[in-house]
């Protein structure tokens, strides 16, 4: 009896121990595959800084369709996470739809915030029917909000890639979030003006989106002409220039003033298009307009960092539609088209830039040739394989569509249309008679980044009744692209070596059951899982009665 009594005594006090440590020895394991429960370092930061609490709801509860109810357990584990860095993170799951008896005008309020509905197809047992979910979340700070996006479109994908993909990219959304709240300096992008670029109304849902991350200016290069030494002072000011469709030609000034500010470090982000077409063209010259080179006077300045823009038009296979009228007056119905001059672009996932993007829609794009010298180039985008290349000048004619394309002639595909170039850039104008004298012009520069996009209406985004839709969105065919996230990620990317968008390329496996199987063997499962316990509890009864009854039995 004793010693027992010391064997319980010494259990409990080492269950005491164990507790005491572990109260001031926390950790966690993550035992996955994958590590998806491991946070990286620009993560942790992310949290570190807050020293008030920040709440955070998760509109993912009630009865969600399956696949989503995965993606709810999945976001607890990550915001637990979070939490165990630090306990000011505060995280609840909601039902934004509560008993459904009022269904209409909660709906009409959360997409008032801008939190749009996914409308989920659900079949089980044959019987198809469609649930509303509102994957969002919403992480408050110090009375700012920031919402979170949680579930990642992607055009052709099953519900079950498209949680997969929402899973993977979790731990940046709330990253990401959770930096916008703990900005206190922000970088400056300058809007380049003077050159015929894109009028403001048409970047404006662009530039309003990056206002959570940068302030914004515009910078406008017609004073190079009389005073450049200003112009670039004002340039250096910033630590990035957009350069959106511009449709004149640079001066040799201008460009020299944009190379300095270049090899003093400043990024830059290119929307060229060294075509000129427009659809409008179309339509207004009565379904045909000549499309030609345009003479931006950049060849040279290009040339030196090692791409060139041809001016050509790709034509795709994998294209995005337009809308044409078709009747008269009343009678006009308008309907969608295949038009070959507008590639759907999808993402080859080979940079953190473009990881898990939706398909990024370009619009008479033209193509770019890598050149060799020191400098690091990185496609982002390709045309697809079923593409080919139209010389120009040539007539551009809406008839087209009448005429099926040969498939035979789309041989010539894979064509850059996006690149990256990172490196120690030197100046175009190295061994050149320089156009005007600058004060501390360089050669040569340290490590720096440009992105040359082959289309300026990538950054385009459509109006209605004189104000801005989102970029990305077609109001003509009511789908939505990846140019906004494409951009966005861009400029993350440029002006932030060490960040976030590093976390964009992490990669996790969700296993799904698989819905045929579960039909098919529906019935089986049932009896095994109800019959089998049944069975095997009558088993070990009657085993034990067997037993007991030889034991004690006469």
């Amino acid at each position: 009896m004793k010693n027992k009594i010391i064997t319980i005594a010494k259990a409990f006090i080492a269950l005491l121990l164990v507790n005491v440590v572990a109260n001031y020895l926390y950790t966690r394991f993550d035992l996955t595959e994958d590590k998806r429960y491991t946070l990286s370092k620009p993560a942790i930061n992310s949290v570190d800084k807050f020293y008030s609490p920040v709440i955070i709801d998760v509109l993912l509860d009630g009865n969600l369709p399956a696949e989503f109810a995965k993606l709810k357990i999945e976001a607890k584990q990550l915001l637990e996470e979070f939490a165990s860095e630090n306990k000011l993170i505060k995280f609840n799951f909601v039902n934004p739809l509560g008993d459904g008896s009022n269904t209409e005008k909660v709906m009409a309020e959360l997409q008032g915030l801008g939190l749009k509905p996914a409308n989920i197809t659900v079949e089980d047992n044959g019987k198809v029917s469609q649930e509303i979910v509102f994957p969002w979340a919403m992480v408050n700070h110090n009375n700012k909000t920031v919402k979170v996006p949680l579930l990642k479109n992607k055009l052709g994908a099953s519900t079950e890639e498209r949680v997969t993909n929402s899973i993977q990219h979790l731990e940046y959304a709330f990253a990401d979030a959770f930096n916008k709240l703990n900005i206190k300096e922000k970088k400056r992008v300058a809007v380049i003006k003077g050159n015929g670029e894109l009028a403001d109304i048409e970047i404006a849902d662009f530039l309003t989106s990056i206002r959570e991350y940068y302030n914004i200016g515009a910078i406008t290069l017609d004073s190079v002409a009389s005073n450049p030494q200003k112009v670039l002072d004002q340039l250096k000011a910033y630590d990035l220039a957009l350069i959106a469709k511009p449709t004149e030609a640079f001066t040799d000034k201008e460009k020299y003033v944009l190379d300095q500010y270049i090899v003093n470090g400043g990024k830059s982000i290119w929307l060229i298009d060294q075509v000129a077409i427009e659809l409008e063209n179309l339509f207004n010259e009565k379904g045909s307009a000549l499309a030609f080179p345009r003479d931006l006077n950049l060849n040279d300045f290009f040339f030196k960092y090692g791409v060139r823009i041809n001016p050509v038009l790709v034509n795709d296979m994998y294209f995005t539609q337009i809308v044409l009228a078709d009747g008269e007056g009343n009678n006009s119905q308008y309907n969608p088209v295949p038009w070959l001059y507008n590639p759907m672009v999808f993402s080859r996932n080979n940079h953190s830039i473009n990881n898990n993007l939706e398909a990024v829609r370009f619009q008479f794009a033209n193509t770019i040739d890598t050149l060799a010298n020191s400098n690091k180039k990185t496609v982002l985008y390709w045309s697809s394989p079923l593409s080919k290349t139209e010389g120009t000048p040539k007539e551009i004619n809406l008839n087209s569509i009448n005429t099926p394309p040969k498939k035979e002639l789309f041989n010539k595909g894979n064509n850059p249309l996006a690149v990256l170039i990172e490196g120690e850039f030197n100046s175009a104008f190295t061994n050149r008679v320089k156009p005007l004298t600058l004060n501390g012009q360089k050669e040569k520069g340290t490590a720096n980044k440009m992105l040359v996009i082959a289309d300026g209406d990538v950054i385009k985004n459509q109006t209605k009744n004189g104000r801005p839709l989102e970029l990305g969105y077609d109001k003509w065919t009511n789908n939505f692209y990846g140019n906004k996230e494409f951009l966005i990620n861009s400029i993350n990317y440029l002006l932030d070596d060490k960040g976030l968008i590093n976390i964009r390329t992490k990669k996790v496996s969700i296993p799904f059951l698989d819905a045929k199987k579960i039909t098919a063997h529906k019935t089986k499962w049932q009896l095994v899982n109800i019959g089998l316990p049944v069975i095997l509890t009558l088993l070990f009864g009657f085993v034990f009665y067997y037993f007991r009854k030889k034991k004690y039995g006469a």
